[in-house]
């Protein structure tokens, strides 16, 4: 049964997930899901590199880098939220280039991004080789609810006004799509890690 809630810093955060990837052995996937304001990539990398620290391979994997091309996720405009809800990740390539690698019988090499969407092209990164004992951090939103394997689960909840309050200008429309995630996909129910982030320099988690 899950606890209550208690009170940590960002690098207290970072520390308790660390030591939770750290747990399993083997290779793990880990799903770090928020919005912007939460900062959910920002954490990954800071989880990533306790994990590197303590001598286990680890790499960060930004979600906004594996977005479906813009002719495709922007096909019914800028704005759209049920696209940007359902239509703008690219699943396929998340799943065969970062999850599927590094489940048991997955090769352990990670492609770190896929599409440059300022430019609208693909990257040449190589893959990086995270080996048998590897952890991987995928950070992004909306990103649970979706079957996408994962040893640990965190979702980072920020409330509809913190959110209007937080997004810069040119994202408050996402606003609304956040809140449907929230309210429909119900993410929390899907995490092994809860953290309500309405204030990222304050936040306070909760184990399933």
């Amino acid at each position: 049964m899950a606890g209550a809630f208690r009170p940590v810093d960002r690098a207290g955060l970072a520390a308790h997930l660390a030591e939770r990837a750290g747990e399993p052995s083997g290779r793990v996937r880990v799903l770090v899901d928020g919005a912007p304001p939460a900062a959910p990539l920002e954490l990954a990398r800071a989880v990533a590199e306790r994990l590197r620290a303590g001598g286990r391979p680890a790499l960060a994997v930004d979600a906004d880098d594996f977005l479906r091309p813009a002719s495709v996720r922007l096909e019914l405009g800028r704005t759209d939220p049920d696209m940007f809800l359902d239509g703008w990740l690219d699943e396929p390539a998340l799943r065969r280039e970062v999850l599927a690698p590094m489940g048991p019988d997955g090769s352990g090499l990670v492609l770190p991004r896929l599409r440059d969407t300022a430019r609208d092209r693909a990257y040449r990164d190589e893959p990086v080789p995270l080996g048998p004992d590897g952890v991987v951090l995928l950070a992004g939103g909306r990103l649970l609810g979706r079957g996408l394997a994962a040893e640990l689960t965190v979702h980072l909840r920020v409330g509809g006004a913190a959110l209007r309050r937080l997004l810069p200008p040119d994202d408050a429309w996402t606003a609304a799509a956040y809140g449907r995630y929230e309210s429909e996909g119900d993410p929390g129910s899907f995490a092994d890690v809860l953290v309500m982030a309405d204030h990222p320099d304050r936040p306070a988690l909760r184990d399933a």
